[in-house]
């Protein structure tokens, strides 16, 4: 008798279930990772902090993320996403209770260092995944859902901890974010696997020392230029999540539930504008991903300068509308951004370009939201700082133009 035959599963099938343990893990991390901007009230209430210290939080989770960047991405390239999933989750999770319980500023930033390291491993580890198991007509889109995870976690975090916070404090809410943390993440890591072509991948990218991998990561011309664009975007990125809630609340005046909706809203139009970029990428311009880097930062500035015009009795429409557009941009472009990078280089070396990329970004985020908390306590207005933004962006506009024309002629 003969046997019945198996059907195999095809490698784009198999790609996007193991998509589904990438998004997984990158939602529930960003769900703890991001929790503390929609806390950042009642944290800063608990700890009486200034503007400025509340920006230094975020900045303090991204110097923890830059100092991990390189490290973890030499270290997925050798160990693949699989094994390093599982690191992360628990080093965040553990980083997060110690926050919960610090109850002085300074041991605060500490641990949100360390936690900070954790969630920035995250982006090489999935990174790396996405990059090996999809085409590149179909990465975009792929990675742009991915992304997801990171605006999707952190909306999940204004919707459920904000509230939750509210009523049984905001210390309670992270350990128990944590516990989430732990079952969802292990979960996804034991779920997900690697590509069969592991070892050879691994073997070949050993071949190659660490500092000739540096050398060749610096000497590459586009590389460097989106790096700092990405510096001055995520730095931006950071002012909206991290003020946004404070900004509807003290300006605006708009009460604290509808104040942590906007962040909601800001996080599904980043959520959105992830796929959405991507898809435009991959469909549309058939994988030109520069362009959209135009467009997210010029209507960034229109977005920022529009909020400088908002008075208290705004309409909440309008500001809704905003809030939306604003997130669909400047949190949207993350997957784009991704993708430029890792396309530049060899697939074995795209954990240590996305490390490196990671870090130079990443001295945005820790200078740019304490800056702006810095020009509103000094100022009395959110004005100076949403004009400060506009300004950022026309810097970056010229950063773009310079990244364009070294991709041009590195392709000669």
């Amino acid at each position: 008798m003969n046997s019945i035959p198996i059907l195999k599963e095809s490698p784009l099938a198999t790609a996007w279930r193991m998509l589904l343990c990438l998004l997984a893990a990158q939602l529930i991390v960003s769900f703890v990772g991001r929790s503390l901007a929609p806390l950042s009230v009642l944290i800063s209430k608990d700890l009486s902090l200034t503007h400025a210290q509340i920006g230094m939080l975020p900045a303090a989770l991204f110097f923890g993320q830059s100092l991990a960047a390189i490290p973890s991405g030499i270290l997925v390239d050798r160990i693949g996403s699989k094994k390093q999933l599982l690191i992360v989750i628990i080093i965040l999770a553990l980083g997060f209770v110690m926050i919960a319980k610090s109850n002085a500023f300074l041991l605060l930033l500490i641990f949100v260092v360390i936690a900070g390291g954790a969630y920035g491993a995250m982006h090489p580890t999935t990174n790396r995944g996405i990059l090996y198991w999809f085409p590149q007509q179909k990465r975009g889109m792929a990675m742009g859902i991915k992304q997801m995870g990171i605006t999707g976690g952190s909306a999940l975090a204004a919707i459920v901890l904000l509230p939750l916070a509210n009523s049984i404090g905001w210390r309670m809410a992270l350990i128990l974010s944590c516990g989430l943390l732990l079952l969802i993440g292990i979960l996804s890591s034991l779920y997900y696997r690697d590509p069969d072509r592991k070892e050879e991948i691994t073997a070949s990218s050993e071949k190659i020392s660490i500092a000739k991998q540096f050398r060749k990561m610096f000497k590459n011309k586009p590389l460097l230029l989106i790096s700092i664009s990405a510096m001055g975007l995520q730095g931006a990125q950071l002012c909206l999540t991290t003020y946004i809630v404070l900004f509807a609340f003290e300006h605006l005046t708009f009460s604290l539930v509808i104040a942590g909706t906007l962040l909601v809203i800001a996080e599904i139009g980043g959520s959105v504008g992830r796929v959405g970029w991507g898809t435009i990428s991959d469909v549309i311009l058939k994988g030109k991903r520069m362009p959209i880097m135009y467009l997210v930062t010029l209507i960034t500035a229109c977005c920022a300068l529009l909020l400088t015009l908002l008075q208290p009795g705004s309409s909440l429409l309008y500001t809704m509308s905003i809030i939306f557009i604003f997130g669909f941009c400047i949190s949207g472009y993350n997957g784009v951004w991704m993708n430029i990078v890792t396309e530049l280089v060899p697939k074995e070396e795209s954990g240590l370009a996305t490390g490196i990329t990671i870090t130079i970004s990443s001295l945005g985020v820790m200078f740019i939201p304490p800056f702006f908390g810095f020009l509103i306590d000094k100022s009395g207005a959110f004005s100076a700082g949403w004009l400060f933004i506009v300004l950022l962006m026309g810097g970056i506009i010229f950063l773009l133009r310079s990244t364009s024309i070294a991709l041009k002629n590195s392709k000669c």
